[in-house]
């Protein structure tokens, strides 16, 4: 479904006029196949986030390919409908003056539905990730993180799509929620057959929730591995992050 192929991308540094570069992605492969969830791991700094946005799109990297089904993910029919994302900040990710109602109605008239049937897929949606149809009339002000945040979720799902790329989702969210929110992305990539892209610094979270994860450090992937073998990694930057939550 999800193909990376040689990936590497860099950002001026020093300065409108400087010509210094620092690198944030060099090399980078790897696949997810269809209703995968893959975990990509790594400390503040490692480019785990940078590789978020060029996998939807919203930058193009220095070199290689980001591949969705063959096509390149920058031509807006290799996105559309296919790819959504929830980001760690939910307080800037619903417009302010949006109700949650409008809010949902967003990526549903750009599918062309009709209004009737848009409204009952929104109160569908409001049921799947927890809130009821009271929700709607309410503006992101009056939310709570959590319900926030399942907005943005049912807002990402609403479209249908093959793929969520989830950065940092839960991890502004307190403990009690975050367990909440990952209980009910599994119940969600099941009735959908989804698949996920779930960009954390949080391994129990992955490890509750991926198939395999991506292991990256300083812009590089050091390791992947499926969750079942998780405790046999073999880098010692692995190994490192699997000792932190151990102790």
């Amino acid at each position: 479904m999800l193909r990376i192929e040689g990936v590497e991308k860099s950002y001026k540094t020093g300065g409108l006029f400087s010509k210094k570069k620092q690198n944030v992605l060099t090399d980078i492969s790897f696949e997810c196949g269809q209703g995968e969830c893959l975990g990509i791991i790594g400390e503040s700094g490692s480019g785990k986030s940078t590789l978020g946005r060029l996998i939807i799109g919203i930058e193009e990297p220095d070199q290689g390919t980001v591949l969705f089904e063959g096509k390149r993910i920058r031509e807006r029919n290799a996105r559309r409908g296919n790819i959504s994302a929830v980001f760690q900040d939910y307080t800037s990710s619903i417009n302010p003056f949006y109700t949650v109602e409008q809010a949902m109605m967003e990526p549903l008239k750009l599918q062309n539905k009709a209004r009737k049937e848009a409204s009952g897929k929104i109160d569908l949606l409001l049921r799947q990730v927890g809130l009821d149809s009271s929700y709607r009339t309410k503006y992101p002000h009056e939310l709570s993180g959590g319900e926030a945040q399942r907005v943005c979720i049912a807002r990402a799902v609403s479209t249908e799509p093959k793929c969520i790329l989830l950065d940092e989702a839960i991890s502004s969210l307190d403990g009690s929620v975050q367990i909440q929110v990952l209980q009910l992305l599994k119940r969600l990539r099941e009735i959908y057959n989804m698949g996920y892209i779930f960009i954390t610094h949080d391994i129990q979270a992955a490890a509750y929730i991926c198939d395999r994860v991506v292991f990256m450090r300083q812009g590089r992937i050091e390791e992947t591995v499926n969750i079942a073998h998780l405790k046999d990694v073999q880098s010692a930057y692995a190994k490192k992050l699997l000792q932190m939550i151990i102790t």
